[in-house]
């Protein structure tokens, strides 16, 4: 079985970004969304500056006991799977619960919580021995992943294959490539895929802080994301969430849902090198390009933008150059790319499907979303990467790529969904 997949609804939630009209007026008008920390005081950390999401879970919905309950970063998942699903216009009552599934993506999952808790129990870190008469009944909800997951399964009533995906950065691309995967062998014929992260902790902000991996550019916060800039010196942390309805196509066309983009293929490998390093021919992220394509039946001449993983670090952005020149060969030099990073962030294991959302609203307005804050190319960054405005454009083919910490290399092909099969 082999059945063609297609996104029929979407919800984010990213920085100045509560909803996805908001999202793509902000990528469209090349505005950035970083700033300043303002969830704690950033003044002894090495990086200042972050993507934060100005989030009211009360406004969205969610009531005081889910708030008690949730972390922020399924809070962010579980308003984004509601949007998803209403966007979609599925009956979920309708569909047999069985052949409904979810595929949630996160880096560091309840990390808000964690943190939050443990200052509780250590008294900010002063005490050894801490009791557990100060410990949050919602203790094991925080510190098992999955329980984000099955959040998600009990808001939209899922009993086929729910499965929590945690492979660093390209968790949100993954979760939604083991989505249409489900799909197309037949294991569900809805799912509700898709990621989200909620890091912007001092925890988090220091482990990158020590790898010296994040900006300092703190004396211009809005500015802070260079992707393929010469003047970079690492991504800005951010926080958000996307999700997705996933279904078969002819099901979808059949009740007449819009469909965003058909899943065409998807591929993941890993460099089994370095836990932080790239090697500088982009080998790894070339073969997941390569074999991406090769499921959706394409050739590299067919891909009409590239959204980039363009975290704005130095080895990542030249890595990610190689990477392209070597999958899609000279149409590397004619396509425009881009990084919505230098917009909104890196939210980690969220990003990788708030990338799948700019895309499918990249192909929905025919225009490709700039990369923001690039005024000097790096001389080893040599393609069209869409400089500080966004650019009309024909697209019928994103390829949507994510690079992440344990050299997890991946990469998707969006299309138009074309009425006759390949």
């Amino acid at each position: 079985m082999n059945r063609r997949v297609v996104i029929t609804g979407m919800g984010v939630r990213a920085p100045r970004s509560p909803g996805k009209k908001e999202f793509w007026e902000l990528l469209s008008a090349g505005r950035t969304a970083t700033r300043r920390i303002s969830f704690f005081d950033p003044s002894p950390y090495r990086s200042q500056v972050a993507g934060e999401v100005d989030f009211d879970a009360a406004s969205e919905g969610l009531s005081p006991r889910e708030v008690r309950r949730m972390d922020r970063a399924t809070q962010f998942a579980v308003v984004c799977a509601r949007d998803a699903v209403a966007d979609s216009g599925l009956d979920l009552g309708a569909l047999p619960a069985d052949r409904v599934g979810v595929s949630l993506g996160s880096a560091v999952a309840a990390a808000t919580s964690l943190e939050r808790e443990y200052l509780v129990l250590s008294d900010s870190g002063r005490r050894w021995e801490m009791s557990p008469d100060h410990l949050s009944p919602h203790m094991f909800d925080y510190l098992v992943p999955s329980v984000m997951s099955a959040e998600i399964a009990w808001t939209v009533g899922a009993e086929g294959p729910v499965a929590m995906l945690s492979d660093g950065c390209t968790s949100g691309l993954d979760a939604v490539g083991h989505a249409a995967a489900l799909i197309r062998e037949g294991s569900a014929d809805m799912v509700v895929a898709g990621a989200a992260d909620t890091p912007i902790t001092p925890i988090v902000v220091a482990c990158f802080d020590a790898i010296r991996a994040t900006s300092t550019h703190n004396d211009d916060p809005e500015h802070a994301s260079r992707p393929f800039d010469a003047s970079r010196n690492g991504f800005v942390l951010a926080e958000g969430a996307a999700m997705f309805v996933l279904e078969e196509l002819s099901a979808a066309r059949a009740r007449g849902a819009h469909c965003y983009a058909e899943v065409g293929g998807f591929a993941t490998r890993c460099n089994a090198y370095h836990m932080t390093g790239l090697k500088p021919d982009g080998r790894e992220l070339a073969e997941a390009i390569r074999v991406a394509l090769d499921q959706a039946r394409l050739a590299p001449e067919a891909v009409d933008y590239v959204n980039a993983h363009g975290s704005g670090t130095k080895q990542n952005d030249r890595h990610e150059t190689a990477a392209f020149k070597r999958s899609l060969g000279e149409h590397a030099y004619r396509t425009p790319v881009s990084s919505i990073k230098s917009m909104v962030g890196h939210s980690l294991g969220a990003i990788g499907s708030v990338e799948i959302a700019a895309s499918l609203l990249a192909i929905e307005n025919q225009a490709v979303p700039p990369t923001a804050n690039l005024h000097t190319a790096d001389p080893d960054c040599d393609l069209d990467y869409v400089p500080n405005e966004a650019r009309d454009h024909h697209i019928d083919t994103v390829l949507t790529v994510g690079s992440g910490f344990g050299g997890f290399q991946s990469a998707m092909v969006l299309t138009r969904p074309r009425r006759t099969a390949a």
